[in-house]
């Protein structure tokens, strides 16, 4: 008789889930990552126009045949990729068209010191973010912001994982990140403005995009975040540049690492010393 018991109240619990009155908690955690199609082979995507000054892109970036362009001082590879703006519009409709989270991943605040793990998590409204947010885990996670309208700003924020290629942050509305270390795909419903920041991710905009003091690296095909390639003296270039081997004297090690000083990157060692 006690087995019944327990089998008719298990039976109602399942009833109770399935007819979505009592979700089940598992069900939290269940992240889809968006399907990229070829956008996933750029790190930046603009619709209406890209203005890039003085940034520097590792990856590829792609255009429409209507994108107003300017570039001062930037280093990028631009391409026309109205195949992959399409598949990026794709998986923001997607997205678009299933939003929500569970009533415990609704976000509030700044998300300073706030440690999450993967999942998707919501602002209903716009989201105003500072301070240090930390990813645990191997992702994938997805945050949706302004589920009902609204923007996202943030300035001197900083996101920390170990897998910022799985990070997806799709917003309403615009982006502005300002001073910030930010991590992640960002599916933006409107213009997106970086200023003095950097992004290991991408940066996909159905409005326009503009760069300014500012790096992005993208991620590569199998998952990981890019790295630019350039010849750089201690102090000098962006974070995440590769210095290379730009010491005369021997090629096997770059100025850096010859004792090279900050601000005064001049050849340490070498024929040009």
């Amino acid at each position: 008789m006690r087995h019944l018991t327990y089998k008719v109240r298990f039976l109602g619990l399942v009833a109770l889930a399935i007819a979505g009155m009592w979700p089940l908690a598992a069900q939290a955690s269940i992240v889809n990552p968006p399907d990229l199609g070829s956008a996933a082979n750029y790190a930046v995507l603009a619709g209406t126009a890209l203005t890039c000054t003085d940034s520097n892109v590792a990856g590829t970036v792609g255009v429409d045949f209507t994108t107003a362009f300017a570039s001062t001082r930037c280093k990028m590879q631009v391409q026309y990729a109205p195949g992959a703006y399409q598949d990026f519009q794709t998986a923001y409709g997607n997205i678009a068209d299933n939003l929500g989270c569970a009533p415990e991943n609704v976000l509030t605040g700044t998300l300073a010191n706030r440690t999450l793990g993967p999942g998707t998590y919501c602002f209903t409204a716009a989201a105003t973010l500072t301070g240090t947010l930390t990813l645990t885990g191997t992702g994938p996670w997805l945050f949706e912001i302004g589920t009902t309208g609204g923007a996202f700003t943030a300035t001197n924020f900083t996101v920390v994982s170990d897998n910022p290629c799985s990070t997806y942050w799709w917003v309403n509305q615009d982006v502005t990140l300002t001073t910030s270390a930010f991590q992640g795909t960002i599916l933006g419903g409107g213009a997106i403005t970086l200023t003095g920041t950097s992004l290991e991710g991408r940066a996909f905009a159905t409005g326009a995009v503009t760069m300014t003091g500012s790096y992005i690296l993208g991620c590569t095909a199998a998952g990981t975040v890019s790295t630019l390639k350039c010849n750089q003296g201690v102090g000098n270039g962006p974070e995440g540049c590769d210095p290379g081997n730009s010491n005369q004297g021997d090629k096997s090690r770059s100025n850096d690492e010859l004792g090279g000083t900050p601000g005064n990157p001049g050849r340490q060692g070498g024929n040009g010393k």
